[in-house]
């Protein structure tokens, strides 16, 4: 797994990777088939584990080599002790869980940072879809409202909100449209919201 295939691959998680510092200590929060974690140990030196539910996807990321817990994240991640991990990834899966302000506590309590992404519900064309009177389905939100398994939607101003709220510092964050940054107007023409968080220093809980 390298670079190129990164990011033909997955061009969002190709910008995201040059935020993980070389060598770091990676958990891999709902790793999917693994892709992210494996080309972080080849490309940067990386080490660290993946967290997955689903059978197939465990499978997938045993298969290219990473060390994968199959764990469901709604039940927190109290295995692993604070500040555990120098980087915590939450790609494309917070919006799936039921209690999204408890497991993004969680996130930065075992990581000295986090990267979180997200699909984007103030995207353009969301917001097209909800003036027709359609559930929105694109790219980063590919699934009919019935079956889902998306079960919270957020804006790039939301998610500032709720990092605030849990204490969290924002060290950067972008707007991704075709896994390139989106400057003008990122919360109506960014599709996927990514962010790099820490705690901020004296936040407790």
């Amino acid at each position: 797994m390298n670079f190129t295939d990164l990011s033909s691959l997955r061009p969002d998680l190709a910008f995201i990777a040059h935020w993980v510092s070389e060598g770091a200590h990676v958990l891999d929060v709902g790793c999917g088939d693994g892709a992210m974690l494996r080309y972080l140990e080849l490309a940067k030196n990386c080490t660290g584990y993946g967290v997955e539910i689903a059978d197939d996807k465990v499978l997938e990321s045993t298969a290219r080599g990473i060390s994968v817990i199959q764990h469901d994240m709604e039940q927190g991640l109290d295995l692993f002790r604070d500040n555990a991990f120098d980087m915590v990834l939450c790609l494309n899966s917070l919006q799936m869980m039921q209690h999204v302000e408890a497991r993004l506590r969680d996130i930065v309590r075992v990581g000295q940072e986090a990267i979180v992404s997200f699909p984007n519900f103030a995207y353009w064309p969301h917001r097209i879809a909800l003036i027709r009177g359609r559930m929105p389905v694109s790219r980063s939100l590919p699934y009919q409202w019935f079956d889902t398994p998306n079960v919270r939607y957020a804006t790039i101003h939301d998610f500032k909100d709720l990092a605030e709220k849990c204490g969290l510092e924002v060290l950067e964050y972008v707007a991704l449209a075709e896994g390139k940054p989106v400057s003008f107007l990122p919360n109506l023409r960014g599709s996927l919201a990514v962010f790099r968080l820490r705690k901020r220093a004296g936040a407790t809980g």
